[in-house]
């Protein structure tokens, strides 16, 4: 997979990028770095052609096994969630083509992050002239863009078009859907790299891999809408910042919760999640042991 191999050429990227901004003489703005990191993150990812048709085959036919689930479901529990049944299509829909961008089960950038982590090659990030957090955020979010427009759109197409769906017709609620996905893509790299930085304590990934895997599924609502949980549990999940990744995306996309309230509620995770990361990064950095020396 795109996320978990590639190490070395990762590393050729990073060192690359770097070398030509001070090979060139050039003042680079951190912003204008950070973008090349995306750019490069981006191509990188779109190298795996046959990756990216499996992944395309697959959510493919994900979609279709779930949206004849929802629609037997539907028929027994009209109304679902608050849902119809063309809502519950469209949000199978919207998880497929989200699901690898977003990294909903993990497989993102904190994969090659935690192994460097285990290794001790982070030192040499630390080492490097770039702030660690935004490096990584960069990367991640040129492979979410891959992703969304390699394999996302081709499954939400096909929905589009063999089944029936609650598509908004007007620009500005595609245009909040848009930042909501913004957003969402925050709140999703917000939780996975608190989960790799938790590595340089526990010094192995495998748990914290499995955990990410269960939660990402569970509490985004790939399962099953979080509207749709019952009583206090439907409560607790949509509160937590998993429903941001998903469920208020969805909602935004089909009219069934306010733009505004649902940027406030995403934007407030992803602040309180970027912080935490800092902060964490703060206390993992300042004394670090590379494992062998």
């Amino acid at each position: 997979m795109p996320g978990t191999g590639c190490g070395a050429e990762a590393r050729l990227l990073r060192f690359g990028v770097w070398r030509r901004v001070r090979g060139r003489g050039v003042v680079v703005g951190a912003g204008r770095l950070y973008a090349a990191v995306a750019v490069g993150s981006f191509r990188r990812y779109a190298t795996y052609r046959v990756a990216t048709a499996a992944g395309v085959f697959t959510n493919t036919v994900f979609g279709l096994i779930l949206v004849y689930t929802y629609l037997a479901l539907w028929d027994e529990r009209p109304d679902l969630g608050g849902y119809d049944q063309a809502q519950a299509v469209t949000y199978v829909w919207l998880g497929q083509a989200l699901f690898a961008a977003l990294a909903i089960q993990g497989g993102g950038f904190e994969t090659e992050l935690m192994e460097r982590i285990r290794t001790g090659e982070i030192a040499i990030d630390l080492y490097r002239p770039a702030d660690l957090q935004l490096w990584w955020l960069g990367s991640d979010l040129g492979r979410m863009l891959f992703q969304l427009v390699g394999r996302g759109v081709i499954p939400f197409v096909f929905g589009a078009l063999f089944f029936p769906m609650a598509l908004p017709g007007d620009f500005g609620t595609w245009a909040a859907f848009l930042v909501a996905l913004l957003l969402a893509a925050l709140v999703s790299f917000g939780i996975r790299y608190l989960a790799a930085l938790s590595v340089f304590w526990l010094m192995d990934a495998r748990g914290v891999t499995q955990a990410l895997m269960v939660t990402g599924i569970f509490c985004s609502g790939m399962t099953l809408p979080l509207n749709a949980f019952p009583d206090a549990l439907g409560d607790v999940v949509q509160a937590l910042p998993w429903a941001g990744q998903l469920q208020v995306p969805a909602d935004v996309l089909m009219g069934e919760a306010d733009p505004f309230g649902a940027f406030v509620f995403q934007a407030a995770w992803a602040v309180a999640l970027l912080a935490a990361g800092r902060l964490l990064q703060s206390a993992a950095t300042r004394r670090v042991v590379v494992q062998g020396g």
